[in-house]
């Protein structure tokens, strides 16, 4: 057994683009079908193209909600302090800060909860992520 990918349904295809873009990932490939009226795009970290998040985006408007079975998608950082300022800079709101310098969650514009960890032992508290409190839900 292998495993493939995990898939996202998406809203807005360009903001969801510009998230996951902004995470790192990149694009691996896309296909639009015109019969079924949907476009889905593969992405992956760099140097882990085999772990991949699929969105899909139904051209027909849908309203998607949540559901407590899905928990989130994860993903082994260089510097946590760092690529959560990269995001904060690009717009995004750090939900769980990475207040022990391991642990940070963010969430795409589709609800979509991303959890950050550092790579190998976590870095020594540090500001302003250790005195920001937690925003909304993860």
């Amino acid at each position: 057994m292998k495993y493939l990918h995990t898939m996202v349904r998406v809203s807005d295809l360009e903001a969801s683009l510009a998230f996951y873009k902004l995470l790192g990932l990149r694009e691996l490939r896309r296909y639009d079908h015109e019969a079924g009226r949907f476009t889905l795009i593969f992405l992956a970290a760099p140097g882990d193209e085999s772990a991949q998040v699929e969105l899909t985006f139904n051209w027909d408007p849908e309203v998607y909600t949540g559901g407590r079975n899905f928990g989130h998608l994860a993903y082994e950082v260089d510097d946590i302090y760092a690529d959560c300022q990269r995001l904060m800079d690009g717009g995004v709101t750090i939900n769980r800060p990475p207040r022990d310098g391991r642990m940070a969650f963010v969430r795409s514009p589709d609800g979509i909860s991303v959890e950050l960890l550092q790579k190998g032992d976590a870095k020594a508290p540090a500001e302003p992520w250790a005195s920001m409190s937690n925003t909304g839900v993860w």
